[in-house]
């Protein structure tokens, strides 16, 4: 503890011009609108708050079953089920806006019209952040990956809402594609001030007694530490494809994954899964994070980030 008393550790990073007194954040679709763990943590701590990612009318979802454990994990098909637009500026948004942290939004679509919308919208609220353009949720019929998975697409999308807003735009990579630094250079040159990844596997699980899927959509998207290892190679390539902050999330449990995915080239990391586990897992890794650079001297966060040291 005598390296902090002499010299302050700092955890603050910055991210597209979004101020954070610290890199960990909470994946859109985990942490619902943030009121939902008030209850259980101090969300001031938190670095930024993420989202649920919003559509412009109400959505139900996919019907159930939608959420399945797997090994090391866990299987979802919500099918992006949200208020919709309107109910989250006047429902959502007031507690949001009394926190004191970063609050970056969460959208969605199902046409390009739709996501240019929502940005043109939301860039009048007041105390949003940042938007995070979600081009890769695996659970919707249309809308949603289609928009990730080809450079083009992906640029023709983060081009057009560019053009809607001056707020800083988050790109949300899907891992579910041939060539991801491909997929992130495209949303760089399109105008993205950020790249974060990866959202879920598209995985499937069968009860073999009944022979039918597990979930009524099928398929679904796998997170949890199974895809970690995934995750943290898809975030090196992309640190060292593009010249934007990445957003680092997959399987993050603890402090020591954080960890790992810095030294990749995260700037910021976002916890998911860890959430239902357990409703303190983001302040717990903070902390954790903090405890790590006390232990090996590291007086500011920033040094940590893309300091892999490769072989020789």
């Amino acid at each position: 503890m005598e390296v902090e008393a002499k010299n302050p550790i700092s955890l603050r990073v910055e991210l597209a011009g979004i101020q954070m007194k610290n890199p960990v954040m909470v994946c859109s679709g985990t942490f619902g609108y943030g009121e939902e763990y008030s209850q259980f943590m101090d969300l001031g701590k938190l670095g930024a708050i993420v989202t649920k990612s919003i559509t412009l009318l109400p959505r139900a979802g996919n019907r159930p079953p939608r959420i399945i454990e797997t090994p090391a994990g866990m299987l979802n098909s919500i099918g992006l089920q949200n208020v919709g637009l309107e109910r989250f500026v006047s429902e959502k948004m007031p507690f949001l806006q009394e926190i004191g942290i970063p609050i970056i939004v969460s959208i969605s679509g199902e046409d390009m019209g739709e996501y240019v919308e929502l940005a043109k919208r939301l860039s009048d609220v007041e105390d949003i952040a940042g938007l995070e353009i979600n081009i890769s949720c695996p659970n919707v019929s249309r809308g949603g990956m289609m928009f990730g998975a080809e450079p083009k697409v992906t640029h023709e999308l983060i081009e057009a809402v560019r053009g809607a807003t001056d707020l800083p735009l988050i790109a949300k990579l899907s891992p579910n594609v041939t060539n991801i630094a491909e997929i992130a250079c495209a949303a760089e040159e399109a105008g993205a001030d950020a790249i974060s990844l990866i959202n879920t596997l598209l995985g499937m699980a069968i009860d073999i007694h009944t022979r039918r899927p597990k979930l009524a959509n099928i398929t679904g998207g796998l997170s949890g530490p199974a895809i970690r290892p995934v995750a943290v190679r898809m975030v090196w390539q992309v640190a060292q494809a593009v010249e934007l902050p990445v957003i680092g999330m997959g399987g993050i449990m603890t402090a020591q994954d954080a960890v790992e995915f810095i030294i990749a080239g995260a700037r910021a990391v976002s916890v998911g899964t860890a959430n239902f586990v357990n409703p303190l897992a983001a302040v717990e890794i903070i902390s954790g994070v903090k405890s790590f650079m006390i232990r090996n001297h590291i007086l500011d966060i920033n040094d940590l980030v893309g300091s892999l040291m490769k072989e020789e």
